[in-house]
């Protein structure tokens, strides 16, 4: 099944994280309607404001080599905590923009699996729309 798939490939990737501020790993994978896999890992730094999280690693990877919003399939973000974890603000406006408003996002820590899309996570986004 994809899904297993993918949040296996996405603890895979949390195993990269660098997080020594926060101990909090998060792992992502990116899947793009052919079949390639992005992953990313959070990447902390001292200076808070430029930590990246492991979603925007993971598409902005897809993005890198070429893939854009009608390519993805699914995205999976996967925590080891207490709680499935959520992608925070910033990733949200860039997920609203990246990505397809019912494109699949599983999130996943190793108790419990929850599968949303940016639509439900981000109502009422502030888009290129907004800007016309």
């Amino acid at each position: 099944m994809k899904q297993e798939k993918l949040i296996k490939l996405a603890f895979k990737a949390a195993e990269n994280a660098y997080c020594q501020y926060s101990n909090y790993q998060v792992g992502a994978c990116c899947l793009c309607k052919d079949g390639s896999y992005f992953l990313g890992a959070n990447i902390e730094n001292a200076s808070y404001g430029a930590t990246i999280c492991a979603e925007r690693n993971a598409v902005f990877a897809a993005y890198s080599n070429g893939y854009r919003k009608k390519d993805i399939e699914a995205l999976c973000i996967v925590t080891y905590g207490k709680r499935i974890g959520s992608p925070c603000g910033i990733c949200r406006q860039v997920l609203a923009e990246l990505i397809n408003q019912d494109t699949p996002i599983i999130l996943a820590n190793k108790e419990e699996v929850l599968i949303t899309n940016i639509s439900e996570l981000l109502p009422m986004q502030f888009s290129k729309e907004d800007l016309d």
